[in-house]
């Protein structure tokens, strides 16, 4: 990293494995993408008849036995589960022999931004029906957080940090972070890093309704998550994860493994400005884009491409359209800022591991996914936001960012890799 104290160990990311509304594997997704697909429907594992909005994004092609053992299934909370899989298909992409993970030199840091509600409501509902001898006895580690990355951890047997965190929509990204300047200081040489989440349930989607955050497009799911689009009424919750496989450079090349991007530029910023919403002027959005592009030593006019937060909400999509302008200037009009939640809907705290694999792969094959829904431009959104088609562009540098509740921000920068 540009300004860290070990710029001899670089970072690259060597592996991907997304689970998303648009499918489960990371090459369904990333197709979806291209075609600027919607994977947001009506909402199918609970009655939603009275709620105000009544659909999301589930992964809807998830069968968590082709990655887990039945009887260990059981023991894991579905967001576990999700973060299982990422990691599965991320280390089958990385091509790390798994020998290789049985090592202090291997380490996992996956974060989820709530965790096991779901099992915390369903094992409520029993203790309050059946009495408390009914509750499961995996109750406690299906929905610690941590247990994501601890069975990940056990899995594949590496015994070097092992990590998560809770920093709201902020959570990927700061995993991933994390994880790179742990890798940068010599703590590690393999990370497997992310986030996961799985929120679509009863009283978090009651919560999110309660505080007016959701769309309300139930007459037409597939296009109610358009950011930077005048007639956005909020964001569009969703299930999954991202998982990465970060690498020590020198240790990459020996194994001749496929490099999709370096990660060389992190930053992290606080608003100290409200539990919610953003800072009006932009100040955290700001400052941690210019502490990323600080840290990478890359110079705004040297940046592509932004896969922005983009929520499609009123607040978020005006403050960081005003943000990447105040970061960027002039060449804020040349760059192209996309958002894929438009697609994908928000993954809350595995957003940020789902978008730096996005940004990953979108530097790998020189081409950026649309953000779609994108029908009435907004005076105070006034930037490219690569508009209902995917687009072929030569990306060097491109951003990945996440602003969370708390004022909690992260920002990445990838750099495409050309080999020696």
């Amino acid at each position: 990293m540009g300004r860290g104290s070990f710029p001899e160990r670089r970072v690259v990311v060597t592996g991907i494995g997304l689970v998303s509304p648009l499918g489960t594997g990371t090459d369904k997704t990333w197709q979806a993408l291209l075609r600027g697909e919607s994977g947001i429907a009506g909402l199918t594992r609970f009655d939603v008849s009275r709620y105000s909005t009544r659909f999301g994004g589930e992964v809807k092609d998830f069968d968590p036995l082709v990655f887990i053992d039945r009887k260990e299934v059981r023991k894991m909370d579905l967001f576990t589960r999700f973060a299982m899989a990422a990691a599965e298909l991320a280390v089958a992409d990385s091509g790390i022999p798994r020998a290789d993970l049985q090592s202090d030199r291997a380490g996992t840091y996956v974060g989820s931004g709530i965790g096991g509600l779901g099992s915390i409501e369903e094992n409520h509902k029993v203790l309050l029906e059946k009495g408390p001898d009914r509750v499961s006895p995996f109750f406690l580690i299906q929905t610690i957080i941590n247990e994501a990355s601890g069975q990940i951890s056990i899995r594949f047997g590496a015994k070097g940090p092992n990590c998560a965190n809770v920093t709201a929509c902020s959570t990927g990204t700061h995993a991933i972070g994390d994880s790179s300047r742990m890798i940068a200081r010599g703590d590690a040489d393999i990370m497997i890093t992310g986030g996961a989440e799985a929120p679509l349930t009863p009283l978090s989607l009651a919560g999110f309704t309660a505080i007016k955050a959701l769309s309300g497009r139930n007459d037409d799911p597939a296009r109610a998550s358009r950011p930077f689009d005048a007639k956005r009424d909020g964001f569009v919750m969703s299930e999954g994860a991202g998982v990465l496989i970060l690498e020590e450079l020198g240790r990459a090349l020996r194994r001749d493994a496929r490099i999709y991007a370096e990660v060389v530029g992190y930053g992290m910023t606080s608003d100290a400005f409200h539990v919610a919403a953003p800072a009006p002027d932009g100040d955290g959005a700001i400052r941690v884009m210019r502490r990323a592009l600080e840290d990478a030593g890359v110079p705004p006019d040297e940046v592509q491409y932004i896969n922005a937060h983009g929520t499609s909400t009123e607040l978020n999509d005006k403050t960081e359209t005003m943000a990447i302008k105040a970061v960027f200037g002039d060449q804020a009009r040349r760059l192209a800022v996309n958002s894929t939640k438009s697609m994908t809907g928000h993954l809350l705290g595995a957003a940020g591991g789902i978008e730096a694999g996005i940004t990953a792969l979108a530097l790998l094959h020189q081409i950026m996914p649309p953000t779609i829904n994108y029908e009435f431009p907004d005076p105070e959104c006034d930037l490219d936001y690569v508009p209902n088609a995917a687009r072929k562009a030569e990306i060097v540098h491109g951003l990945s960012n996440s602003f969370g509740f708390g004022g909690t921000n992260a920002c990445l920068v990838l750099k495409r890799y050309a080999r020696p």
